[in-house]
């Protein structure tokens, strides 16, 4: 059963523009630890960065709260499965919606699609609830 779906797109430029102007200052607030390793690591960083602050901003959206009652960007991180397929480790705000959207004795399941094409990078989040059996 669906019980999120968010979409989000940006434009690359803006997050290299935002790069330039803010550094470490942005990407500190926004990224993870984590999320900042992967992306510098890249040819093209602010490409990444911009797959996951749409991924962020879809999972808001997926979740209902948008960026407000205690949901913050560092609660919603992109994170790889051993498979490589991209996913959502929440915590903190985000955990807590996530867990209280949940029906009683299921698990949620979140479905992450991210991708790029200068000068856009698009995400889309889908949350399920799934059978704990």
């Amino acid at each position: 059963m669906i019980i999120g779906i968010g979409s989000d797109i940006i434009d690359i430029r803006r997050i290299e523009r935002t790069l330039a102007r803010y550094g470490a200052r942005f990407v500190e607030r926004v990224f993870t630890a984590e999320e900042r390793r992967k992306a510098d690591s890249r040819a093209n960083p602010a490409a990444t960065y911009a797959k996951r602050f749409a991924a962020k901003e879809a999972c808001a959206k997926a979740l209902g709260t948008g960026f407000r009652d205690n949901v913050f960007w560092r609660d919603l991180a992109v994170v790889n499965l051993p498979s490589g397929k991209p996913t959502m480790r929440l915590s903190n705000g985000a955990k807590r919606r996530l867990d209280a959207i949940t029906p009683p004795g299921m698990r949620a399941q979140i479905d992450l699609t991210i991708t790029d094409e200068h000068p856009t990078a698009q995400a889309v989040v889908i949350i399920s609830a799934v059978s704990d059996r």
